[in-house]
């Protein structure tokens, strides 16, 4: 019962600290830098488009990547810039399950 409840306490710490660390920007990104995507280094990889990030009060563009698909029937679903009342919130990519 005790492990329980401090497994809990320690999932709520995790996920409350990670709800408090989301950054909320007042302007929004520059426009997406189109990107030439390499040749896929091997059949598994899925290219992860490149995105703007914002890192000591400057936007700065991360270069897209090559990832290995974590399973055959995944795809990526790209992070984006979502405009709220508060101002900018960054959406994480995922895998998704097809």
């Amino acid at each position: 019962m005790k492990r329980g409840i401090v497994a809990l306490t320690v999932a709520l710490v995790l996920v409350m600290s990670v709800v408090a660390c989301t950054t909320v920007i007042r302007t929004g990104p520059p426009p997406a830098r189109v990107e030439v995507v390499p040749v896929a280094p091997y059949p598994e990889a899925v290219w992860i488009g490149g995105h703007w990030d914002w890192r000591g009060g400057n936007w700065v563009w991360l270069p897209g990547y090559w990832e290995r698909r974590p399973y055959a029937a995944a795809v990526w679903v790209p992070g984006h810039w979502r405009e709220t009342p508060e101002g900018w919130r960054w959406i994480p990519g995922h895998w998704r399950h097809e």
